[in-house]
């Protein structure tokens, strides 16, 4: 869709830059995953897409992962996911959060690797990382 890009090389390095943010921004985690999916032939459109999530960012400069020391040592984790969620392949986002009290210490958004057959087959995949990434 859309036009290629003449020269990719500056999408390349900032998509590998937005990458590199995720790691204490996991509210782009979803979209630079998105971006990253276009790396072989970005598009004019993709760049725009790219743009955005750095306008994002700029706005945004004080959100991120804050650790507070005085939390409680309770472990809790959440987990979900769509069906089908992505048009080209059918296959489902799924993703968990894993907190220490009120820190963020572990996340994980990604693509499944298999198609499921209903909304509960996907909720449970999701689940069964989040447990796997708990234990």
């Amino acid at each position: 869709m859309g036009d290629p890009m003449d020269d990719p090389t500056l999408y390349l390095n900032t998509v590998g830059a937005l990458q590199y943010a995720t790691l204490t921004r996991p509210d782009i985690q979803f979209a630079v995953n998105k971006v990253c999916q276009y790396m072989q032939r970005p598009t004019i459109e993709h760049w725009a897409i790219v743009k955005r999530i750095l306008r994002y960012l700029k706005g945004t400069l004080s959100y991120g992962v804050h650790f507070d020391r005085r939390s409680p040592l309770t472990l809790s984790a959440f987990s979900d996911a769509d069906w089908a969620g992505c048009h080209d392949d059918r296959k489902s986002q799924g993703g968990f959060a894993i907190f220490l009290g009120t820190n963020l210490v572990s996340w994980s958004s990604r693509k499944q690797a298999t198609v499921a057959c209903s909304s509960t087959e996907s909720e449970y995949r999701a689940l069964a990382n989040a447990a796997a990434e708990l234990t």
